[in-house]
């Protein structure tokens, strides 16, 4: 109301204006709510005065209920009115206090009940009056029901309640809250944010507090922290705040849910935690062990650790175990020699000194020991994970300024076998490792440590097969006598470098020399043991002076009896019948070409088992294909093979090969070999940059097979290097033969040989005299040794044996032995040959003596 009250005269304390102290009530009010109307009764008991609200409850205007009883009056508008009190007001009037319950109706419709309470009151001549109050009795308790439910809310629920007013001081907590925070909830009536948070969250708090005063926006998820009395952990709250508002619309506080989320996000942290660690893991699985290098693989480690799971890290490995030994000594104990092949840091960029004044950075490449009672030692030790203070052991620190707040020394466990240590290190202002974060040092440690062993054993493997392969190849540069040889070798796999593919110089007597190529189907270490053995067969069987058909024969029983189970042969050359492996992958199939090249004769002899044919170059003429029989792959057992015999001329050019060269998925196997027949245009180039254009000009890069070139030139023996005549089998031709030795050997510059060279040409054709049939052949031959060669027409090979103190003979091939670089014999066509090897004299040694060597048979 505006008006001021009656009786409020100017001048008065009563008349002081007080117009500020009254506001217009505006829809909405608690009134409204409550459905509240009042009149009054006079003096005489009638209705004197008639309210709005009470026209807007009952339906009667005033003009029906001023003036009259209001017994008639409620009795017009509804049978009966009941009243509590002895009697309605206007009975006799005798005003006391009472209540009564009149019902209502609205356009013939039944409203409600209202509740009417007669006030006894005094008019101003002091006659005695009433003022009745009539409330809504259904709203009325509605009204009840919606205070009981939102006590009940906001008493029982577990979260927690406070209302704050304008003034951001708190108006009510409810018991959660004030549990949540260790007061009573009467302590927390008036008390500002601050009285009970930590300063820097009070002040978030009425920060979000007047932001939703002002702007009637809600908060959700407003995230707290603070302590709790009688409790050392602190906790974390998440509050909502929304603003609250009268009946009126006026903005009368806010209120606000706080849920103690301390547990939510702890679990949350560690969720997290566990997602990190898993991405961690799963990264350390792609990235970890992309190489079979050591150190790589190390590196690799280190890149997936640092920064995502620690600040600095470091990798030490045993250093017999990569120099490859199994157990080094002082394994067991841990005081073996490290090598820290990786350091990574987040906070620095190499290692620096440690904490301590007597220990120095240890670089990557250094070898070093641990103290044997130093955490480190203890993990290498015990395969555990140790805890290390500070800045770890080795000097593994962070920069200046910075400070270790923890380190892990894990030990990297393979196969039962500790290869090194690995150290995690987390500076201060890092979160410590935890339970977890260990299991997964552990873990990652245990990845690296397996793909660093994979790294180590295929090293170990890898380099006892290049030994294994080296081995059992010729030298990087083979001499032959009467030849000029360049050769090429390119396994299919670079990383094993090994393979079944080869190719062998094999000289033999008389100056000649076998030229070998073969090729074992299959890749990888098991062809290249095949390989080896196969061609180990083929130079025991060329030492056996066969021929080339003959070798292949014996070669492909040979062959055939390793891929049978036991390894047994057939019992006879030939057999086809004899049974073959169940499992298909164990027998042993390989091509091989045979080439016997006579300097003297500059014929060349070959023999060919399933492989390519040789290439020969003539100058001014294309290059071709030999035409040769190309026969049975050596396994298949009980083939036959052919020789096919060529006069090849001095400067020609002979090449052998394996498939790799010429043939790949890209280009059909003609095509392959036409190129390669191009490439082969000048043979007059040195034989080295001819290798190189071949190897240049096709596609040797493909990697399907292993790839083996063996190049020939043919020079022949000049014909004054060759001495060759022919005596009859008769006494005076030993005599002959030793003044035909006597006299060449000058010629060319030997003098030093002669006495040696007479005595045995003397021996060897008195035996071929002795022993032998039909007329004797000798021959002279000079290249990088001296070769005399004596035929003849008998087949029994000679036999040296000791003689006895008394025997006067059987000395003589013990004489050849003994004077001679080598010696042997060889069947042929028609007869035997038996011949003898002298070194040339190189100007420091001279030749054997003679008589020294007469001598020691006796």
């Amino acid at each position: 109301m505006s008006e001021k009250p009656a009786g409020a005269e100017a001048g008065s304390p009563e008349g002081k204006d007080t117009t500020s102290m009254w506001q217009n009530s505006p829809p909405g009010s608690l009134y409204d709510y409550i459905r509240v109307a009042s009149f009054s009764l006079g003096p005489d008991g009638r209705i004197e005065q008639w309210s709005e609200r009470a026209t807007e409850l009952f339906g009667i205007t005033p003009g029906q209920a001023v003036g009259r009883d209001p017994q008639d009056v409620f009795a017009s508008s509804q049978q009966g009115v009941l009243f509590s009190g002895d009697a309605p007001p206007g009975d006799g009037f005798e005003v006391r206090a009472r209540t009564g319950l009149v019902p209502y109706q609205r356009d013939g419709r039944q409203q409600g009940l209202a509740e009417v309470y007669v006030m006894p009151s005094q008019n101003k001549h002091g006659e005695r009056a009433a003022l009745c109050v009539a409330v809504d009795v259904r709203a009325l308790q509605g009204i009840e029901t919606d205070i009981a439910a939102s006590e009940a809310v906001f008493g029982q629920s577990p979260l927690g309640f406070f209302f704050v007013g304008t003034d951001l001081r708190l108006l009510r907590v409810n018991q959660s809250f004030a549990q949540a925070l260790g007061h009573p909830v009467a302590w927390h009536r008036g008390r500002r944010p601050q009285d009970f948070l930590p300063r820097t969250e009070a002040e978030r708090l009425t920060l979000a507090l007047r932001q939703v005063l002002d702007t009637g926006r809600p908060v959700a998820d407003l995230q707290l922290m603070g302590p709790v009395p009688g409790k050392a952990e602190r906790r974390r709250w998440s509050v909502s705040l929304y603003r609250l508002h009268g009946g009126s619309g006026r903005p009368i506080g806010v209120a606000a849910i706080a849920t103690d989320v301390t547990g939510r996000r702890r679990a949350e942290r560690e969720a997290a935690g566990v997602r990190r660690n898993l991405a961690l893991l799963n990264e350390a699985s792609a990235r970890i062990g992309t190489s079979l290098d050591l150190e790589t693989t190390a590196r690799e480690l280190l890149d997936v650790a640092v920064p995502q799971f620690c600040d600095l890290a470091s990798v030490d490995l045993y250093q017999g175990l990569l120099a490859g030994d199994e157990a080094p000594p002082g394994l067991a104990d841990g005081s073996a020699e490290l090598r820290r092949v990786a350091f990574a840091s987040a906070v620095s960029g190499a290692p620096v000194a440690s904490d301590a004044p007597d220990e120095k950075a240890i670089q990557v490449g250094e070898v070093h020991r641990y103290a044997f009672h130093s955490p480190c030692a203890s993990a290498l030790r015990t395969a555990q994970v140790q805890a290390v203070p500070g800045g770890g052991d080795g000097a593994d620190a962070p920069e200046p300024g910075m400070s270790a707040q923890c380190t892990l020394a894990v030990p990297m466990v393979a196969r039962d076998t500790v290869m090194g240590l690995v150290q995690f290190t987390r500076t201060k202002g890092s979160e410590p490792f935890g339970e977890r974060e260990t299991a997964v040092a552990v873990e990652l440690a245990s990845r690296a440590a397996v793909c660093i062993d994979n790294a180590r054993l295929y090293r170990r493997e890898h380099e006892r097969a290049l030994i294994l392969q080296r081995s059992l190849l010729p030298p990087v540069d083979p001499e032959a006598a009467g030849l000029e040889i360049a050769c090429r070798y390119l396994p299919g796999n670079a990383a094993t470098e090994v393979g079944g593919d080869w190719f062998d110089v094999i000289e033999l007597p008389g100056h000649r020399t076998a030229l070998v190529v073969g090729d074992v189907m299959g890749r990888g270490l098991r062809a290249a043991v095949a390989m080896g053995e196969l061609r180990t067969a083929v130079r025991t069987l060329a030492m056996l002076d066969m021929e080339p058909a003959e070798v292949l024969s014996a070669l492909d029983e040979i062959a055939h009896g390793l891929g049978r189970p036991g390894g047994k042969q057939s019992a006879s050359r030939g057999v086809r019948g004899s049974v073959r492996p169940a499992d298909l992958s164990e027998v042993y199939l390989a091509t091989c070409v045979y080439a016997v090249y006579d300097p003297v004769t500059r014929r060349c002899t070959v023999a060919n088992a399933g492989h390519l044919p040789p290439v020969l170059v003539e100058e001014g003429k294309p290059a071709r294909l030999l035409e040769v029989q190309p026969g049975m792959p050596l396994g298949v057992g009980g083939e036959l093979f052919e020789e096919t015999v060529i006069d090849l001329p001095d400067g020609a050019l002979l090449a052998l090969y394996t498939d790799g060269l010429v043939e790949s998925r890209d280009h059909p196997l003609d095509e392959g070999l036409q190129a390669f027949r191009d490439a082969l245009t000048d043979p007059a180039r040195p034989l080295e940059d001819v290798c190189d254009h071949v190897l240049s000009a096709l596609d040797t890069h493909h990697g399907e097979d292993d790839i083996a070139l063996l190049m020939a030139r043919l020079r022949g023996l000049p014909p004054g290097h060759v001495g060759d005549w022919t005596l009859p089998p008769e006494p005076r031709s030993v005599a002959r033969a030793r003044e035909l030795a006597r006299e060449m050997l000058p010629q060319w510059g030997l003098e030093a040989l002669v006495d040696t060279t007479e005595l045995l040409v003397s021996e060897l054709v008195t035996n071929a005299l002795r022993y032998g049939e039909g007329d004797i052949r000798l021959r002279l031959l000079l290249d990088r040794t001296l070769v005399c060669e004596v035929w003849d027409g008998g087949s029994v090979q000679p036999r040296r044996r000791r003689a006895r103190d008394t025997d006067e003979g059987g000395r003589g091939l013990q004489l050849v032995g003994l004077l001679s670089a080598a010696w042997g014999s060889r069947r042929i066509p028609d007869g035997k040959t038996v011949w003898f090897e002298l070194a040339l004299p190189d100007g420091e040694a001279g030749a054997p003596d003679a008589v020294e060597a007469l001598m020691s048979l006796y």
